[in-house]
């Protein structure tokens, strides 16, 4: 076997382990609107579950490490055989791999019976290994330059220990040190691979359309600069969230990134909202900097978990919600064409983003709008399942 397509052609299992994109864009989708159908009972005392972890805590990690965590997977062992022009894990070691991230989701939903230790090990199990598969393939394959994303993938993971320890010691996780490193690493996932793929797939699809102004090439010095700048102002964040020099960092960051964003042209792109959901996914870090900024400058601007929501459920909910959406109809040989369902999707989550938000500016009608929040979560994740399911679980899928 010489080259990707060979490899899976050969294999005759499910579909689902062709490539790795599958397993885990479906599995992060179903569980992103299965957890947070869970999450709204547990949220008004409906619903208990047999968790360590207090319901916020448990809320917060499994969007973090479990939801984010499965994207990750799923983008980088699609991404990193293109990389590094080496074969991709399909079959039974992609199923394995899979489990163990089932496997982690159950361990903590159950941890009220395990011990600790045991569930942070089988939990850290996935991302570990998954770290040592892509880490061996960049190295074979003398990819230097992507030793930036191991690192990073190796932050979301430390993250996650972190948050399991804290979480273990009675701690409030969900407002810890844990947290803010997975956080700041997801931000740095979509500033670096983020900033790679908004401008070059906004160039490509405005080159087809013809003359215009078209996207500055990425990471050149502004974007180095940038990029950089975000990342001091992220540490500082995590070491110290309420100082009022992490509060002007982050309020300087945002608006880096908004004139890093402006140079991408994305003002021309609102005909195919496939291209467009990537500027407004990206547009919401250097809100979110912004947000957060204000927020530690003048407490009760807008409250510090709609703050932060801007950056979690926004920049990363919405621009894993456009990367699993493109990736899939690419990889599935699919027109790069948002259909209804696709568009309905995004705005679905947008919904959700903007009711929790809204929690902060109104909070006497945090209930109805945690619901509404909920709602749209569940329906565009749980219409991602739906609609690209057929994609993902088949190999050759009908024309959508």
């Amino acid at each position: 076997m010489t080259s990707s397509a060979e490899q899976m052609r050969a294999w005759r299992g499910p579909a689902i382990l062709t490539y790795g994109f599958r397993p885990f864009f479906f599995g992060a989708a179903v569980w992103a609107a299965l957890a947070m159908a869970l999450w709204v009972p547990m949220l008004s005392g409906h619903l208990t579950l047999p968790t360590a972890f207090d319901p916020v805590a448990w809320h917060a990690h499994e969007f973090l490490f479990g939801y984010v965590g499965a994207v990750v997977a799923g983008f980088l062992l699609t991404a990193v055989p293109n990389w590094t022009r080496r074969l991709p894990i399909v079959g039974w070691p992609l199923g394995a791999l899979f489990g163990l991230w089932l496997i982690g989701r159950g361990a903590v939903a159950l941890s009220l019976h395990l011990p600790p230790l045991g569930v942070a090990l089988v939990d850290l199990a996935m991302p570990v290994v998954l770290a040592l598969v892509i880490g061996r393939e960049i190295v074979a394959g003398r990819n230097w330059r992507n030793l930036i994303v191991l690192g990073m993938l190796g932050v979301l993971t430390a993250g996650n220990a972190v948050f399991h320890l804290e979480a273990g010691s009675g701690a409030p996780a969900a407002q810890g040190v844990g947290l803010r490193i997975g956080v700041a690493a997801g931000v740095m996932m979509i500033a670096v691979i983020g900033g790679r793929i908004v401008p070059s797939f906004t160039r490509n699809w405005l080159v087809k359309r013809g003359a215009g102004r078209l996207p500055v090439p990425p990471m050149r010095g502004f974007d180095t600069g940038a990029v950089l700048a975000l990342a001091a102002a992220l540490g500082l964040w995590v070491i110290w969230p309420d100082h009022p020099a992490t509060g002007a960092a982050l309020l300087a960051c945002g608006v880096l990134h908004l004139v890093r964003l402006a140079r991408w042209a994305g003002e021309r792109t609102a005909a195919e909202p496939l291209v467009a959901v990537l500027h407004v996914g990206y547009g919401l870090v250097p809100l979110g900097a912004l947000a957060l900024g204000a927020e530690i400058l003048a407490p009760g601007t807008f409250g510090m978990a709609a703050a932060q929501h801007v950056w979690m459920a926004g920049a990363t909910g919405l621009m894993t919600l456009a990367v699993m959406t493109r990736a899939t109809l690419g990889h599935t040989g699919q027109p790069l064409v948002a259909g209804a369902g696709t568009v309905g999707i995004y705005a679905a989550l947008v919904v959700s983003v903007l009711a929790r938000l809204a929690v902060g500016v109104w909070p006497q009608q945090a209930a109805a709008l945690h619901v509404l929040a909920g709602m749209g979560w569940i329906a565009a994740f749980g219409g991602f399942a739906l609609v690209y399911g057929p994609l993902l679980l088949r190999l050759r899928a009908a024309k959508r």
